[in-house]
């Protein structure tokens, strides 16, 4: 009797085993999945897939005992993934115990343009806040902030905010806003063509018509600098946007502009300057000559170093 218990015992364990949906993912339904949510669920799905995984080599690791107890040859499954899940776990134990007095990751800058403090329950506390989910998420979130900022990051991540960005999506935006806000130093900046597109969709003008294009763009540190082309300018303005909380009034005339996320953009454009070289006259005197050219203003001073 207690063979025949046995017998029923494995068989229901192959028949649960059998049952389970395959979890496999290829990287176009990943990248399927990106285009059509273009948020940081994305990186939460993947993190349940993997799981499943784990979980799933876990009950074929029990029935693969159970056989060979019964005298049954089989081979070992998933002892490679089940050791490396077990040094991922101890990887985020030891990375709480190393951040639980640090500072936190990327952040808005505050006023200040550095990352704000690590909060009265640490920074380990913040890596797994929301638990492994969340900390998954803000890792997809992390390397998609690579992406933008040419550090790194990694293909799908590039994708889900170049995605989101022709989009003007929230999760691009929020990339962008901390990017703009942050600490250039610790963060960098936006650069190039994806800077171009950037501050089209940070500035709300997605899909608006009549909108200007950007080209020369940089974000980062507090400010926006580029050339502007539009219908009044078609030959292309210089322009610089300062973050008015980091920021003092710029001098001359200047307009204040909101951004996606709410934040408030001292703007100025380049005004025309008179340009003065200097030569010498026959004789030994100095004399210039002046040319009118578009310049802009000088940039304001920052609040933090007043």
């Amino acid at each position: 009797m207690k063979k025949y218990n046995k017998v029923l015992l494995l068989t229901l364990f192959l028949l649960a085993a059998f049952a389970l949906t395959a979890f496999a993912v290829t990287d176009a339904e990943v990248q399927a999945q990106v285009a059509a949510t273009s948020k940081e669920a994305v990186s939460g799905n993947l993190f349940i897939w993997f799981l499943c995984a784990v979980a799933f080599l876990k009950i074929s690791q029990k029935i693969d005992s159970f056989m060979g107890s019964l005298g049954i040859n089989v081979g070992h499954t998933g002892g490679n993934l089940l050791a490396e899940a077990m040094i991922a776990a101890r990887s985020i134990q030891m990375g709480k115990q190393v951040t639980s007095g640090g500072s936190g990751g990327y952040g808005k800058s505050g006023g200040t343009g550095s990352a704000g403090p690590a909060g009265s329950s640490g920074g380990g506390t913040r890596f797994l806040q929301g638990g492994l989910a969340g900390a998954a998420s803000r890792q997809f979130t992390n390397s998609a902030m690579h992406s933008a900022t040419n550090q790194g990051g990694n293909m799908i991540t590039s994708n889900a905010f170049k995605t989101s960005m022709a989009k003007g999506g929230d999760f691009a935006n929020s990339i962008i806003s901390n990017v703009a806000q942050g600490d250039i130093r610790q963060i960098g900046s936006i650069t190039g063509e994806t800077a171009n597109q950037a501050v089209v969709s940070y500035m709300g003008l997605t899909g608006k018509p009549g909108a200007p294009s950007y080209s020369d763009t940089e974000i980062g540190g507090g400010r926006i600098m580029g050339t502007e082309t539009s219908a009044t300018d078609p030959g292309g303005v210089q322009f610089g946007m300062y973050h008015a909380e980091q920021y003092m009034a710029p001098e001359g005339d200047y307009d204040v502009v909101e951004s996606v996320d709410g934040a408030k953009w001292y703007r100025q454009y380049a005004v025309d300057s008179v340009e003065r070289i200097p030569y010498e006259k026959p004789g030994g005197k100095v004399a210039y000559d002046e040319n009118i050219v578009q310049k802009l203003p000088p940039i304001p001073r920052r609040k933090d170093r007043v």
